[in-house]
């Protein structure tokens, strides 16, 4: 599994770069050895809240969410992945 990650107007810290790794590492057990994940985040209005936006993509399966904090959005993305997974296998 291949993982793409591309910051938007930040700069992006190795702890970010480390946690998104893990968890979607953790979520390939879920996927194909041959899918890439794209990962996008970007901050959108920097002087807000839940101005963090991030959008990740798998195969066929994309998550958008905005939050506080990147963690929190990656989190909230692999969530909707998980739900969207599920309902592909259940289909």
């Amino acid at each position: 599994m291949t993982i793409t990650i591309n910051a938007v107007n930040f700069e992006m810290a190795k702890p970010l770069e480390d946690f998104i790794d893990k968890k979607m590492n953790r979520f390939a057990r879920h996927l194909n050895d041959a899918d890439k994940v794209e990962v996008k985040m970007s901050v959108v209005k920097p002087q807000t809240n839940n101005n963090k936006q991030c959008q990740v993509r798998i195969g066929g399966l994309f998550a958008e969410k905005t939050a506080d904090t990147f963690e929190d959005g990656i989190d909230a993305c692999i969530s909707a992945l998980e739900t969207q997974l599920e309902r592909r296998k259940n289909a």
